[in-house]
């Protein structure tokens, strides 16, 4: 596989090596010592699997103190995944990477604990998974509100579908930053 470090140091963009041939096509999806080799740590503890319609934009979600670290990719469809950094301190605090994940592309990102994550779909419908560092806990959801405009994330979408509890995020600056993750350098 390759493996690119982006422009936030921690979020990697993962581009598996793909075995093709007229039957179809093989590859593999994750293997512990292969990514630990590659500074993905382990160990996923959950995994979830979301499918969404053309527009619609989830996130941007985040745990804190029970950070996440996401392995993220499309099996289905196409989206354009987006990883903010929310660490306090972080000389990279506020800033953010996309990327097109697809079925096509069969990209994965990595994206460490103590970055916020949201993902719009691009394609008619979107069958999205990931893998998780920590378990889902409610009472430590955090959120960034999707289209802040003092972040300029340019999603692809012209009318996004977004629930009540994404449209309900505050901006990253009025969010407590007493919730948010630090930066350890």
């Amino acid at each position: 596989m390759k493996v690119t470090e982006t422009t936030l140091p921690g979020v990697l963009l993962i581009e598996p090596q793909v075995f093709g041939d007229s039957r179809g096509f093989f590859l593999e999806t994750f293997s512990a010592q292969r990514y630990a080799e590659a500074g993905i740590p382990g160990p996923f503890v959950q995994d979830n699997m979301s499918r969404s319609a053309k527009g619609i934009v989830r996130g941007l979600h985040l745990q804190s103190p029970n950070a996440q670290g996401k392995l993220v990719w499309v099996v289905q469809g196409s989206v354009l995944d987006v990883a903010l950094d929310v660490r306090v301190g972080s000389p990279t605090f506020g800033k953010w990477v996309a990327e097109e994940l697809s079925e096509e592309n069969k990209r994965q990102l990595w994206i460490p604990p103590g970055f916020a994550h949201g993902f719009a779909v691009t394609s008619e419908s979107a069958v999205f998974v990931y893998k998780c560092t920590e378990y889902y806990a409610p009472k430590d959801e955090v959120g960034v509100l999707w289209n802040d405009p003092d972040l300029g994330i340019p999603w692809p979408v012209i009318e996004a579908v977004v629930s009540p509890k994404d449209r309900a995020h505050p901006r990253l600056k009025d969010v407590d930053h007493a919730r948010l993750p630090r930066y350890v350098g």
